[in-house]
């Protein structure tokens, strides 16, 4: 079955993988209770809309069961020196458990066998295919950066924002797995071609991961199914560039369903590239983010990881009340001004002007020459 098969996956809660594999090829005969189950869970998961009944659902899987070839598969993961998992093993990521009913029933892994970071310890890293020179460098910084304090960057292996993603993680990488590339096709073909090298190199230092088996084509389906694993996998989804219509924006919808923080970098306004951004950002479905520290405060728990304070530099006008500021600008200076001329200049009352004065003195932002003030060379 397809990615993301309602029936299929409900089969499989109701019934467990083998039996469901045995209904599903008609090696195994099921009732109407078996039905009533599948309806049941569809209709808790929002999914009835689209169950038209067990018949529609063989109908629709009977063409592919001449193909199943599950000891081929295996042997070419082996082959590739990778492996399957299932929910059941302990290297299996918990954090896809969100997705509910439609978590993969399995992955296919091309890389060294090792544990996966936790949500908290993730960032998805997403954006578009024709990703502006902006886009690049702004992608490059934040997952150099993210990479460096441990993070694990995910993306989906495209070229664009996601190829610099994965690219910057590996040059930045500290941790154990620096970078996740989530495919839409089989992992036993890196897809695109153009992006062969750097994938192997993914798969060499991290992970590439795939739900459908080897051979499997990428299509535009599997493309988008796909986008909810690179959501439930990572504490934060980043939309660092997307036009107004994107592939980008289907994943930050993703982790917004699932309750995950979802950020989005700011660009120019004439960039179509960022129009998608700036639609997430109007609408309130991301936080603006502009750096990894402000990235990492979002994965963070309330409180733990806020990012350093950036110091403007104080500026000598800080702090003075409106009245101050006025007679501030009142005073000239090179030349001297009597409190009286202050008065009518600042039109403030003399009480006023000479307590203003007082305090500016203080300050060292005025000076005081024979009885009349002007503004000392620090106020500027």
């Amino acid at each position: 079955m397809e990615p993301q098969d309602a029936a299929g996956l409900a089969l499989v809660h109701v019934a467990g993988a083998l039996d469901a594999l045995g209904i599903a090829t008609g090696e195994l005969s099921y009732g109407p209770a078996l039905e009533q189950e599948i309806t049941g869970v569809l209709a808790e998961h929002g999914s009835a809309t689209s169950w038209t009944g067990m018949t529609a659902a063989l109908k629709r899987w009977a063409p592919r069961i001449p193909d199943l070839a599950p000891e081929r598969d295996l042997a070419t993961m082996q082959r590739l020196g990778g492996r399957m998992i299932i929910p059941e093993d302990e290297l299996w990521p918990g954090q896809l458990a969100d997705l509910g009913l439609h978590e993969p029933i399995c992955l296919w892994w091309r890389g060294t066998e090792m544990e996966l970071p936790p949500a908290a310890k993730s960032i998805a890293l997403v954006g578009s295919r024709d990703s502006t020179s902006y886009g690049a460098a702004v992608t490059g910084d934040l997952a150099y950066s993210l990479a460096q304090r441990g993070f694990t960057v995910v993306s989906g292996g495209a070229y664009g924002v996601d190829a610099h993603a994965h690219r910057a993680a590996l040059a930045g990488g500290s941790g154990a797995v620096p970078t996740i590339a989530v495919m839409a096709g089989g992992v036993d073909r890196f897809y695109p071609s153009g992006n062969e090298d750097l994938l192997r190199a993914v798969a060499n230092q991290g992970a590439v991961l795939a739900e459908v088996p080897p051979g499997s084509a990428p299509t535009r389906y599997r493309f988008l199914q796909r986008n909810r694993l690179i959501a439930a996998l990572a504490a934060v989804t980043v939309v660092v560039e997307a036009r107004w219509r994107s592939g980008a924006l289907n994943t930050s919808h993703h982790a917004e369903s699932l309750g995950r923080s979802v950020g989005a970098v700011p660009g120019s306004v004439h960039s179509a590239n960022s129009a998608g951004c700036h639609r997430l950002l109007r609408d309130g479905g991301a936080v603006c983010v502009t750096d990894a520290g402000e990235i990492v405060e979002l994965a963070a728990p309330s409180g733990e990881s806020l990012p350093e304070l950036r110091d403007g530099g104080s500026a000598v006008h800080d702090g003075l009340t409106l009245e101050d500021l006025i007679l501030l600008d009142a005073l000239p200076l090179r030349s001297t001004s009597s409190v009286e001329k202050l008065c009518i200049v600042a039109g403030l009352g003399p009480e006023s002007v000479r307590a203003g004065l007082g305090r500016l003195g203080l300050l060292g932002l005025a000076v005081s020459e024979s009885g009349a003030w002007k503004r000392s060379k620090n106020a500027g």
